[in-house]
Order: structure tokens, then sequence, then C-alpha cells
């Protein structure tokens, strides 16, 4: 299965993803702004590969002048819905459909990695002004958190996947990993949870790339199985889910 595909495979379940993914914690953005050095009250922000627009709603709140970039159908079909006020270009990070030095802050929610960094990373210098940022972050489910780690062992056996490490890489990795190496970095780490009904956290599990290639018949089978074992940890079937967001901030 290639990464386009597996990128793409979001467009048959947009409704899915818009229902059940998590959002992002306040402090987040305040981090963002810490880092970037301006409010984003009045930046001119372009949230690329925006999916749904879960981050591009928050950003608008917090006073961006924000567009949207998205490249599938159903994704941006479910953006038009959910923020018909606000604008959305049809595109990707690999070849962004701006001018040179129009933007104050360029963001990636969960979607810097469908990116080819070779095209990407000066994509994004392209179109920053001089003093402007590029933010990258990721939701990362709590792997110290016993029952999620034990979770993610069950899901990487389920499709075929190697685990994701218990430890998070370090700082230089970190970098190395999403191609912002000889780049000015800053990288934080926001811990936030929610509490939401067994029946939502299984609906976000399946939002997932490795379940949306594998078909409806694997997925349900895994996801019965998955509601039995959870139960016995929440009997009440309210579950906390625990994440991390892992953010790395550019700056011109």
């Amino acid at each position: 299965m290639t990464t386009a595909s597996r990128a793409h495979s979001f467009n048959r379940a947009a409704a899915q993803y818009a229902a059940s993914r998590p959002s992002y914690p306040s402090a987040l953005f305040g981090t963002v702004e810490e880092l970037m050095g301006r409010s984003l009250a009045g930046a001119r922000v372009a949230d690329v590969g925006a999916g749904t627009g879960i981050a591009t709603a928050l950003l608008r709140e917090r006073g961006a002048d924000v567009i949207g970039v998205e490249p599938g159908d159903g994704m941006a079909a479910q953006f038009r819905t959910a923020l018909p006020g606000v604008p959305i270009v049809r595109g990707d990070g690999n070849a962004l459909p701006f001018a040179h030095g129009s933007l104050d802050l360029i963001t990636y929610a969960q979607a810097w990695h469908w990116t080819d960094t070779a095209r990407s990373v000066p994509e994004a210098l392209r179109v920053l002004r001089p003093d402007g940022a590029l933010a990258l972050w990721w939701n990362i489910a709590a792997t110290d958190v016993p029952w999620i780690a034990a979770q993610n062992e069950r899901i990487a056996h389920h499709c075929g996947v190697t685990p994701p490490p218990a430890a998070r890489p370090d700082d230089r990795r970190a970098v190395r990993l999403a191609g912002l190496e000889g780049l000015r970095v800053a990288r934080r780490q926001v811990r936030w949870s929610r509490t939401v009904s067994l029946d939502l956290h299984l609906s976000n599990v399946s939002s997932h790339s490795a379940f949306l290639v594998l078909g409806e018949a694997g997925t349900e089978a895994f996801l019965a199985e998955e509601r039995a074992v959870l139960r016995e940890v929440f009997p009440d079937e309210r579950v906390e889910e625990a994440y991390e967001v892992d953010l790395l901030v550019v700056r011109g």
C-alpha cells in the first residue's frame, strides 16, 4: 500500500474523521504563539492538510486570518460543511498555491508526514515572510499509560505493522525525521486528555489509515474484540484518552 493510497483513504471516511478525531488543547496554540514570537490574532495563516478543519477552526478562534489547504475531495467537502465561512483551496504542501513571502504562519496538524520534505520544506520557506514560522504537530497517544501501550501493540499486530517505540525521539532525531535539519527549530510537548464514550473511542481508532486500507471486514473483527477488552478496563464505557502533542516550530 503506497503512502498516497493511505493518505487518500481518509476521503471516504471524512465524516467519521470529523466526528471522532481528537482536537487540540488551547495550550498548544499559546505555545505556537510563544515560539513564533507573535499573536495569532491577525496573522495570515495557511493550515495545510487541513482535512475536516479541526485545527483550522481553532486557529480561527484565536483570531488568525486562516485559509485551509486540502488535496482530498471528501475531506474538503467536510471542511466546507463544518466551516462555511473559511476559505479552502485544493492543494498540498509539495506545491503551495501562495505567492512568495505572503504568509506569517504555515501549520500542519497531523499532516506533515504525508509530504515529500525535499519539496515541502523549500515550499514553506518560499511562501513565508522573513519573520514567519512553520508549525508542525501531532497528537501522539501517551504510551506511558498502560492500557494505551497495550492497545497500540494489538493494533500493530492486527495491521501488520511495527509498533511505535515507547520512547519519543530526542530533539535532534525528531528534527532529522521531519526533514528540518539545518533550520532553526524549537520543540515542545503539550500533554492533555479527553474522556469519550467507548463507541467514539473505537470510531477514532478505526479512522486511522492503517484501518481504512484494511476494509470493513478486518476492521469490524478487530473492533469487536477491542470493545470486549476495553470494557474490562472501562466498565462504564467512558474512555480517558491521553495524548502528548509533539510540536516543532521553524522560525525564518
